[in-house]
């Protein structure tokens, strides 16, 4: 039975000025099965975020942000595909980071088996060896996989910032909830990818 709930508010600024010495961009899981709509678990409104994305990588790289990536990575026999569909299993092009926001030479991919990006991977201790205080999170689930390493990132006392059209969920009231806790819980800065790179063409 649907329910008609009101959403909390929460801000969205329009810019927000980083240094990007002490800050990285953390694409969460922009991999074929999420982002293709013929992928194993398609997220609505992913394909849409492809260029956001891409231009803050683009703005990342030319200004000598750091920039890091996770992948969710499933092999066979693994419990989550009790919980969603069969997804992301290694070596598959399912699995493969969508082409349009492929990794530079350099950038690290962390391989992950669970929703959260720091567990049981190596991030933070390469955020710290960085001197990085800061994190833009970016990418798909909202409010699974970007939730919970963004949580897991404020729990660590790193400043999050969400670029909110940089995000994408498998229903509107996932987006909302995610942002709405992420502003709550650990005060992640809400804003649009063009208030931190400045103009968008297109």
């Amino acid at each position: 039975m649907g329910r008609t709930i009101e959403v909390p508010d929460y801000t969205v600024e329009d810019s927000v000025t980083v240094d990007p010495t002490s800050t990285a961009v953390v694409v969460v899981d922009m991999q074929n099965d999420f982002v293709r709509p013929d992928g194993a678990l398609p997220v609505p409104g992913a394909p849409e975020t492809v260029p956001r994305i891409r231009a803050l990588l683009d703005w990342a790289r030319r200004r000598g942000a750091a920039v890091f990536y996770t992948q969710d990575t499933h092999r066979e026999g693994d419990p989550e595909w009790q919980i969603w569909p069969r997804h992301a299993e290694e070596g598959t092009p399912g699995w493969e980071i969508a082409e349009e926001l492929a990794p530079a030479a350099g950038e690290l991919v962390f391989e992950k088996v669970r929703y959260d990006g720091f567990y049981g991977t190596g991030l933070d201790h390469e955020l710290r060896r960085r001197g990085i205080d800061t994190l833009i999170v970016v990418g798909t689930v909202a409010n699974i996989c970007v939730h919970y390493t963004a949580a897991s990132a404020g729990l660590r006392w790193y400043r999050v910032i969400h670029p909110i059209d940089a995000l994408s969920a498998l229903t509107p009231f996932d987006l909302e909830a995610a942002l709405r806790q992420a502003s709550f819980l650990f005060q992640a800065r809400l804003t649009t990818v063009e208030g931190i790179v400045g103009r968008l063409d297109g």
